[in-house]
């Protein structure tokens, strides 16, 4: 009866086991970012903003084809009473009952002061422009992907070290237990090794809140069950290349989506000064029309065709266009003056960017060297403790610059890879890095 107990036991935990590893998702960079850019909400929103503008555009190109309009009408007639005065005292015509008429007009503008070509071009403009603020949005998605994907990996690897840590930890305490009732240390010594361990217990929890943490922020960016656990797999991550790192900002100023953007809404400007301008010429149209009437039993009139030209000039528009001139032009120089601080941003982060990318090796060098020799000095000060010649101070210290130094190597080979992208980012090459343009 009690192997029964025993096995139902075990199944039962190897179930619980399985369900937990079935929560747990690996997702390489390059999915997480696909899977963002396929379903983030900035994206969507992004997205729909580019449909408007085209729609936008497709409206402004309809002005240059012909308005045409059909309108009619039918009528009835209570004892209409119809007297022809020229044709006679008693000349009178019959009381029709009903009357209809039919007419059908076209309007095609000739001559507009170039209004319509240039708002055409104005749209087409800011139609790219959109297209290209899109672009950046979905840079700026992937960049947030990123920053929790490299988060989560750092949390991770540390929960990792502190884990492993807290094992050799409380190993000590159960040595330093039996030496203690041995009368072979004192309990000062013991009570240090145990207060190790609840410090170490104390940043394993932080640890596990800071996982989770950025673990609920990446899935709600992805849009998965905020139940699920994502793992970051360490041969996917640390395979990721980090070569041709960008060492000025050239690239940048050729290929940031918002400074093309800025650009391309400088030139949709430029045309609205000309749109702004064509309220000075008079405007020309090719006019034509079908007119067709039935008056019963009085007159029927078919085939009643007109063509012609017709013009209008608003004179008074030549005063006051002026003003609408002037507003057109200062917010061409707004826009201009907007690319010049972009200009400028973006030099001062591309710098940044690449002063942290050098730091980041640099330190992650420093951090590999750190680690050498912290185990060799706990090492050296564990083998002194065992001689007798070094104190539980010095052992606890040893052991705590050893953890610090473990978690300070895991998270700087993470940060050079964090860094990396973020110079991709600033220098707008983070698209094309993924390989995802078309998404």
């Amino acid at each position: 009866m009690k192997i029964n107990q025993l096995m139902l036991f075990g199944i039962f935990f190897i179930g619980i086991s399985s369900i937990e590893a079935q929560e747990k998702t690996s997702l390489t960079l390059g999915e997480a970012v696909k899977m963002a850019w396929e379903k983030s909400n900035e994206v969507t929103l992004a997205n729909t903003k580019v449909n408007t503008k085209k729609y936008e555009l497709k409206t402004v190109k309809d002005n240059q084809y012909p308005d045409i309009k059909v309108s009619g009408q039918y009528q009835r007639l209570t004892k209409a009473s119809i007297s022809m005065p020229n044709q006679g005292e008693n000349a009178s015509l019959a009381s029709p009952d009903r009357a209809m008429l039919g007419m059908a007009n076209l309007s095609l503008p000739l001559f507009a002061g170039f209004k319509i070509q240039n708002s055409i071009d104005a749209y087409d403009n800011l139609y790219e422009a959109e297209n290209a603020n899109a672009a950046k949005t979905k840079e700026d998605v992937a960049l947030r992907v990123i920053t929790y994907y490299t988060a989560l990996y750092k949390a991770q690897k540390t929960l990792d070290v502190l884990n492993e840590n807290q094992k050799s930890a409380k190993q000590r305490v159960t040595d330093f237990t039996e030496l203690e009732k041995n009368g072979i240390i004192p309990r000062n010594d013991l009570l240090k090794s145990q207060l190790l361990v609840s410090k170490t217990q104390l940043s394993i929890d932080e640890a596990t809140n800071n996982l989770n943490n950025i673990n609920f922020y990446l899935t709600t960016l992805l849009k998965l069950d905020p139940n699920t656990k994502l793992q970051v797999n360490e041969d996917d991550f640390f395979n990721l290349k980090t070569s041709n790192a960008p060492t000025s900002d050239i690239l940048a100023l050729e290929n940031r989506k918002d400074l093309e953007a800025i650009r391309l809404q400088q030139k949709a400007s430029e045309s609205n000064i000309k749109v702004a301008k064509a309220a000075y010429y008079p405007t020309l149209a090719l006019l034509g029309g079908y007119t067709a009437l039935d008056l019963k039993d009085i007159i029927t009139v078919k085939y009643a065709m007109n063509f012609g030209l017709g013009l209008s000039y608003d004179l008074s528009g030549i005063y006051k266009n002026s003003a609408h001139v002037k507003v057109a032009e200062s917010k061409a120089l707004e826009v201009k003056n907007t690319e010049a601080v972009m200009t400028d941003r973006i030099k001062v982060e591309v710098q940044k960017s690449i002063e942290d990318y050098d730091l980041a090796i640099n330190q992650s060098v420093v951090y590999d060297e750190a680690l050498q020799q912290a185990s060799e000095n706990y090492r050296l000060v564990k083998d002194k403790f065992d001689n007798g010649l070094s104190d539980t101070n010095d052992l606890v210290e040893a052991d705590v610059e050893q953890l610090s130094a473990k978690i300070n190597t895991a998270v700087s080979k993470a940060t050079i890879i964090q860094k990396y992208y973020e110079l991709l980012s600033v220098s707008g090459q983070l698209s094309q890095s993924f390989n995802l343009s078309k998404i």
